[in-house]
């Protein structure tokens, strides 16, 4: 068993900033209590604290010291791996989500197992540098073009997880059961391949994967869209005692046709077949009923936003605070990967707040990091990820706060929240492994650019 101490400058803990931190790594997890130091006690030179570059001892014990500001390992709770493929090329020209939902769709017909892994790979490499410990893949792509399985059924959803672990991070697939093209209509064109046919049918499929330290086997309901409300309780059971996600209410059409088909919005439908609990997500959640708010709260279902790719869809803005004050707790999405940038996925669901109250101060930098941490990874079925603490999983986020963007903001939360980017984090570590961002994003622009060029020829 390896142990590995490391030496954190200044570290976001709670609510809490402290300095000069010694952690403990034993088999990927917090082995010893995390120990802030003081000059009485410190035992190595002087000229460390100065911003030398050296290791220090401590207690007699060689440790690595990490500059700059660190927090927890962040969770990316809603991904669509293969959207990154579409990122600047979907915003010529007027539309909304249904004309975007097009041209997605047009990618999604390309790929096979081989290419969604190489995408999928380079894209969650590109998380791991933006600070992404765990990724919650919302996995439809299933089968083959023409919606007939491949030999092995689950070929696209293993592509994932293989990815992930070549990456770097962790996984949570949450495989999404979708039979329909709308309410009462059946699967067309490209839909072919994200469909099972029955719930029981996805049920099976999705029986035969299995998960491991660093990879979750959720489920999902597309949408009340995508799965008739006679197959809901299917998925909800198949699901029992794992995280189930669910896009909810993203679109203002989506709950007209709900309405005008079962007389429920989608958050009344769901809550009728047991899809509502501490274990699911409702994804986007953006245009809400005062019942719809009571019943998401009431059921201890959390809500994940994904503020750059609902402003990017022109989604509309969801109602954060009054989530919260009913019980919902709050995590955070990158989705279409229009942008990856956990940080501004942070500070965009307060300001978003600002734009649409003309008032400040909705959310703290402290509960939005929580948020992005803990409440992010627990609800993609890492409950032992999110904290700096013994026992927990060993992960780490290390900001500079001295770049263009953190400098004089004063190495606090708020410097995390509202003023880092992705390309200012310098070190992740994942499960006790620790990756310099730099050598990480060397020629990731590159690869990244061949791959996409190669799955749209």
């Amino acid at each position: 068993m390896t142990r590995t101490s490391y030496l954190l400058e200044r570290v976001l803990v709670g609510e809490h900033v402290a300095q000069d931190v010694v952690v403990t790594v034993e088999d990927g997890r917090f082995v010893d209590p995390v120990s802030p130091l003081t000059r009485g006690n410190r035992h190595f030179p002087a000229e460390v604290s100065a911003g030398r570059s050296q290791n220090p001892r401590v207690g007699g014990e060689t440790v690595t010291r990490i500059p700059g500001l660190t927090l927890p390992g962040i969770a990316n709770c809603h991904s669509h791996a293969f959207h990154r493929a579409l990122r600047g090329r979907t915003q010529r020209g007027e539309g909304s989500f249904w004309t975007w939902r097009d041209q997605m769709y047009a990618v999604a017909g390309r790929l096979d197992p081989d290419s969604y892994y190489e995408l999928a790979r380079l894209t969650y490499r590109e998380m791991l540098c933006a600070g992404i410990t765990s990724v919650g893949e919302f996995h439809y792509l299933h089968h083959q073009p023409d919606g007939t399985a491949y030999d092995d059924p689950n070929a696209m959803g293993r592509a994932l997880i293989a990815a992930a672990g070549d990456a770097g991070i962790r996984i949570a697939l949450l495989d999404a059961c979708y039979l329909a093209a709308g309410i009462g209509k059946p699967p067309e064109g490209v839909q072919r391949r994200y469909c099972d046919g029955t719930a029981e049918a996805w049920a099976e499929r999705v029986a035969d994967l299995r998960g491991d330290d660093t990879t979750v086997i959720g489920a999902a309901v597309h949408s009340v869209r995508a799965v008739p409300a006679d197959q809901m309780a299917t998925v909800v059971r198949a699901a029992r005692g794992r995280p189930l996600h669910v896009h909810l209410s993203e679109q203002v059409a989506e709950n007209e046709q709900c309405l005008a088909a079962h007389g429920r919005t989608p958050a009344e439908l769901l809550d009728e077949h047991g899809a509502l609990g501490d274990l699911t997500s409702a994804v986007h959640a953006t245009h809400l009923t005062d019942h719809d708010l009571a019943l998401l709260g009431g059921s201890r279902t959390r809500s994940c936003f994904c503020p750059t790719t609902e402003r990017d869809l022109g989604d509309g803005i969801g109602p954060s605070v009054a989530l919260a004050d009913h019980g919902s707790r709050l995590t955070l999405g990158s989705d279409s990967h229009a942008i990856i940038d956990p940080f501004e996925e942070m500070r965009a669901v307060e300001l978003n707040e600002r734009l649409a109250t003309q008032q400040r101060g909705h959310w703290t930098a402290a509960a939005l990091l929580q948020a992005a941490t803990e409440e992010g990874q627990a609800s993609i079925g890492f409950p032992d990820a999110g904290r700096i603490e013994v026992g927990q999983r060993a992960d780490l986020v290390t900001i500079d706060p001295t770049s263009v963007r953190t400098a004089g903001t004063g190495a606090t939360h708020e410097t995390a929240v509202f003023a880092a980017s992705a390309e200012d984090v310098t070190h992740v570590m994942v499960d006790g492994v620790l990756h310099e961002t730099r050598s990480r994003r060397e020629d990731l622009g590159h690869q990244l650019d061949r791959t996409i060029e190669r799955v749209l020829r």
